[in-house]
């Protein structure tokens, strides 16, 4: 699985352009099947900053998708930031759950 992260200080003024367009984009993404996940978050120590995360299945449903005409919309969002956004594709290979804590957690004793 990507998971493809953008991190972008947007002006106040088109926060609410910007955050129109993330959430059409959430709203397609979830129709899509190899979209694990797609989320909008808020930095709440920066009232400026906006994350947009996506999860896909393949690189290849990646790359796909950042070839879509839908995808042309988020680089608009990423032309409005204030400053050189943050991008990143991270490749996962494994995930576990709250097991984890407990496995460390019992190790502590």
């Amino acid at each position: 699985m990507i998971l493809a992260t953008l991190r972008m200080a947007i002006p106040l003024q088109k926060r609410g352009e910007a955050l129109k367009i993330l959430k059409s984009m959430v709203a397609g993404n979830k129709a899509q099947p190899d979209c694990v996940f797609c989320r909008i978050c808020e930095d709440a120590l920066e009232n400026n900053v906006l994350q947009f995360e996506e999860m896909w299945r393949s690189e290849a449903e990646l790359e796909r998708h950042l070839c879509s005409d839908r995808y042309h919309k988020v680089l608009l969002v990423l032309e409005m930031a204030l400053k050189q956004p943050e991008v990143r594709f991270d490749t996962v290979s494994s995930s576990t759950g709250i097991e984890t804590i407990e496995k460390a957690r019992s190790r502590a004793k």
